[in-house]
């Protein structure tokens, strides 16, 4: 079994210490890797089907072919490599606001590897997405496809200044960096927010809030999260 818990890599950051680690769970008589900001667990090998639905109920969404996608949050890689699946896809670009977690996936450290960093399609950038939309984007720099997966949820948030993206007047800034005809999906550890989805509406277009449902091995039943997803007209 070895060390219940093996620290991989520890950073402070800005937003707090930032720890990535492997941890045996009993449950499923395996190791799993774990990211923790501070007090916040972000990210677990074992919890990964809502990240995956991420990219495919976004992508499923999306018309045509030679889809520019970009991806808010880096975490283990799996909503990336979900995008990549689609071969409609030409691009992804990956913007996380932690240095040290695009070095981990180049380093390899995660479970997915190095398979982010040599797929030619796929761009890790550092910066902040809630700003990425400040400055307007040319046609040509507009995605076809953005799939957010930050914060828990519109409510729990990582870090107060992201507040601002979720009203109306930051979901308007993200359209205006969408193609016509694009696609914004969102990710939440919680329910459907029906004052969410209004703020949404006001903004976007075919607005829906699929709940999806995955095994929880911890608990022995299940568990769910809810994938955002809403065209721009």
């Amino acid at each position: 079994m070895g060390r219940l818990i093996e620290e991989l890599d520890y950073r402070v950051t800005a937003m707090g210490p930032l720890i990535l680690r492997r941890r045996w769970v009993a449950a499923i008589d395996g190791d799993v890797v774990e990211v923790i900001l501070g007090d916040e667990h972000l990210m677990s090998s074992l919890f990964t089907v809502g990240e995956t639905e991420l990219a495919v109920r976004g992508l499923a969404a999306a018309k045509g072919a030679s889809l520019r996608v970009l991806v808010g949050g880096l975490g283990l890689g799996y909503t990336a490599r979900a995008a990549l699946a689609d071969d409609r896809v030409t691009s992804v670009d990956v913007v996380d606001a932690l240095a040290p977690v695009i070095e981990w996936h180049e380093a390899g450290l995660v479970p997915l590897g190095e398979s982010l960093g040599q797929e030619p399609r796929c761009h890790l950038k550092l910066g902040d997405f809630f700003g990425w939309f400040d400055t307007p984007r040319a046609p040509a720099e507009r995605y076809d496809v953005v799939l957010l997966d930050i914060d828990h949820s519109p409510r729990n948030l990582l870090h107060p200044d992201h507040a601002r993206f979720y009203a109306e007047e930051g979901l308007r800034s993200l359209r205006k960096g969408i193609t016509e005809g694009g696609v914004f999906a969102m990710w939440s550890d919680e329910g459907p927010d029906a004052a969410f989805i209004a703020v949404l509406g006001a903004v976007f277009a075919n607005v829906r809030a699929e709940v999806v449902t995955f095994d929880n091995p911890l608990t022995g039943g299940a568990s769910s999260c809810t994938i955002y997803v809403c065209d721009r007209a």
